[in-house]
């Protein structure tokens, strides 16, 4: 074989390797075309990490379930469902239409109510597809059904609003000129690579994406790890729930409408498999940015914000083409 085939190959299978950096690459450049360098000032990317910070959450944990060859269709109303509860704990006192009124609770009360109703919701979920032997996407939406309900029960379908400053500020304050809602995501990030890439645990996950039958006969208890990788992704969802009520002030009914469809096609563009066994989580976050960057890109050039769940779903279909096209081609 003579060096120009070699270098053929070697280029081609670097471009393959490194698909969603590279994507993500080509939209920064168009992008910062288009805006005349707008999109490269510290302004633009500050709003760019806090609008997509709450989705890293949520992109997080689904990412891990989608590699056990799962999916979680209930992300977008358990998030709403936990933003609510954080927002009922973080209400100030004196508020009139308070739903614990004269009640000030510490700041840890709205942040550990969230983050246990969001374990709770993931272990049921994993229950239910472990064993209870139902597929993911009927499992998961159902619990999505349930949230939802369990959402407007609490909260009588009302507004949770007026959260107390030092709440709000978890969210929307900042360490120098570094958002804490960045903060939050890079510690969140940091966990999860170092379970998913470093322990054993993590390398489970990948086996039972990648051939459920053979991790169980090399003794790996499918069952308990498919509970806790739905329990750590209903955790990170309740950190997405707390962070979104302080990050927005409030908390109702459409609170992260539609966040399962962000985190599904962000973790997608990031190169999860759709098939199981395959995904990286520096390639979820790559994945939840280049959504980001098509989303300013569209407001920026004054394109209507509907049209961006067309571009969306576009986009869901076409990576799973390709990934199941690279799927078949491999084996």
């Amino acid at each position: 074989m003579d060096k120009s085939a070699v270098k053929k190959i070697s280029v081609k299978k670097l471009a393959s390797q490194y698909t969603t950096l590279f994507t993500f690459v080509l939209m920064l450049l168009v992008l910062s075309i288009l805006t005349q360098g707008a999109i490269l000032k510290w302004a633009s990317i500050k709003n760019l990490l806090i609008a997509e910070s709450v989705r890293a959450f949520a992109a997080l944990g689904v990412g891990m379930i989608i590699i056990t060859w799962g999916i979680d269709l209930s992300i977008g109303y358990v998030v709403c469902l936990t933003a609510s509860v954080a927002a009922s704990f973080a209400q100030d006192p004196t508020f009139v239409a308070a739903m614990y009124k004269g009640q000030n609770f510490p700041l840890f009360v709205p942040i550990l109510a969230a983050l246990t109703i969001g374990l709770l919701f993931g272990a049921f979920n994993g229950i239910l597809v472990a064993y209870g032997n139902i597929h993911p996407f009927i499992a998961t939406l159902g619990s999505m059904s349930i949230a939802r309900g369990l959402q407007l029960i609490y909260t009588k379908a009302a507004v949770v609003g007026s959260l107390k400053d030092t709440y709000k500020h978890i969210a929307q304050g900042t360490v120098g000129p570094i958002p804490n809602l960045a903060i939050f995501v890079a510690i969140a990030v940091f966990l999860i690579w170092i379970l998913m890439a470093h322990t054993r645990l993590g390398s489970n996950y990948y086996a039972i994406g990648g051939n459920r039958q053979a991790a169980l006969v090399s003794g790996i208890n499918v069952k308990h790890d498919l509970v806790s990788v739905y329990a750590i992704a209903g955790l990170l969802y309740g950190c997405a729930g707390a962070l979104l009520a302080s990050r927005l002030g409030l908390a109702n009914s459409l609170t992260a409408n539609g966040m399962e469809l962000d985190a599904i096609a962000a973790v997608t563009v990031g190169g999860v498999s759709q098939t199981g066994g395959v995904g990286t989580v520096p390639g979820m976050i790559i994945g939840v940015l280049t959504l980001g960057l098509i989303n300013y890109g569209m407001s920026y050039l004054g394109i209507d914000s509907y049209y961006q769940q067309i571009v969306k779903g576009a986009i869901i279909i076409i990576a799973v083409y390709f990934d199941m096209r690279k799927y078949a081609k491999n084996n």
